[in-house]
């Protein structure tokens, strides 16, 4: 992979809003727009699904899973939510449906665990059915556990090969995400009943069976792309050095051993970006935007838009769009410059439309719909 970054102007979009409504239009180079609030007072909103019936269950990090349905949340929480640890950067995390939900009924959800020996991130498998979780079972268990409550990732995605993949961070620890022994700092591939697949690539290596890829920070964005199926995911760097990346079979991407980022206190983590059989990103921010969520736009209300990708931010407050060739970003521009909000998941809905989840106490899911 090669690393092209792009320096662009920014675009500060639109009107001053000071609430987000249907009334705010937003003009960008590309498409004017504007955002339709769907539901508020969720807490720390994290991860949307979308149901075939036009429901949708949104994931909240204080360990609530909501449904909105007919656009009204409401007030209901869905039973059977695993235990979940919302302390630090941890709670319940994301959400995915088997791409056969509609026979199977069967969602996945990530979330932070806590017991004597510290804090994990898990996975778990459960039915769906009237508004609640059934027949829950834990597939997936990061090891080994730790006291510090940062970096669980938990970014999921399950491409054509039928595996679901498991984003886990360096929990803030990190030289981990260097050891193939230890489930931090990485990715992981298994089954929808949580086994390795011998396919993997450290399965005969002594390492973690379930091990993917290593040297990942914090992935807080995955998805897939819609031409190719690749797993496309961003990570967090620290002070600078957030990174786009594919994700592909035994590929160390590098950190901490290299990066484009510094320690928050300024001082040098490394003084390599490149290092052999390390990847480059394919692209990179410089300062940090802290992003989180990430989706190809597929629908046809802004057909400019067409296989751009979307990626939200949380420490800049906005919404970055990325334009391709193949895997070349050979353009940026930043929307929602104005609007003040930190965005935490980006979600390409079966309407067509752009979906967003703004991270906050009072957190909201918008859409992103044409101004006519």
């Amino acid at each position: 992979m090669r690393r092209l970054r792009i320096i662009s102007a920014t675009l500060v979009l639109g009107i001053m809003p000071t609430a987000l409504a249907s009334a705010d239009t937003y003009t960008s180079d590309q498409a004017d727009f504007r955002l339709e609030t769907v539901a508020s007072g969720l807490e720390h909103p994290w991860a949307i699904a979308f149901l075939p019936n036009g429901d949708k269950l949104v994931t909240e990090r204080a360990g609530r899973l909501r449904v909105i349905r007919d656009g009204q949340l409401l007030d209901e929480p869905v039973s059977g939510v695993p235990d979940v640890a919302a302390r630090g950067q941890g709670g319940l995390l994301d959400i995915l449906l088997h791409p056969d939900f509609d026979n199977n009924r069967l969602l996945f959800l990530s979330y932070a665990h806590r017991n004597a020996q510290g804090m994990t991130t898990r996975v778990a498998r459960a039915e769906y059915q009237d508004g609640a979780l059934q027949d829950l079972r834990v597939i997936f268990e990061a090891r080994p556990r730790s006291g510090t409550t940062r970096h669980f990732a938990g970014r999921m995605a399950i491409p054509a090969d039928g595996y679901l993949y498991v984003a886990v961070g360096d929990r803030g620890e990190r030289d981990r995400a260097q050891d193939i022994g230890d489930d931090a700092g990485g990715v992981h591939r298994i089954t929808i009943d949580g086994e390795a697949p011998e396919a993997n690539p450290f399965h005969d290596q002594g390492g973690s069976r379930t091990l993917f890829t290593l040297g990942n920070r914090n992935i807080q964005g995955m998805t897939l792309h819609p031409d190719t199926g690749e797993v496309w995911s961003h990570e967090h760097g620290p002070r600078g050095g957030d990174e786009v990346n594919v994700i592909e079979a035994g590929t160390n991407y590098g950190w901490p051993v290299i990066t484009y980022g510094i320690n928050y206190s300024g001082t040098p983590i490394t003084d390599r970006t490149h290092k052999e059989d390390m990847a480059q990103p394919l692209h990179y921010w410089d300062p940090s935007i802290a992003p989180s969520g990430m989706a190809f736009y597929t629908g046809d209300d802004f057909p400019q838009w067409q296989g751009d990708l979307f990626v939200g931010a949380l420490k800049m407050q906005k919404l970055v769009r990325l334009e391709l060739d193949g895997r070349d970003i050979i353009g940026e521009e930043d929307l929602l410059t104005s609007l003040g909000e930190r965005i935490r998941a980006v979600s390409m809905g079966p309407d067509g439309h752009l979906w967003l989840l703004t991270d906050s106490a009072d957190g909201q899911v918008v859409r992103i719909t044409p101004a006519k």
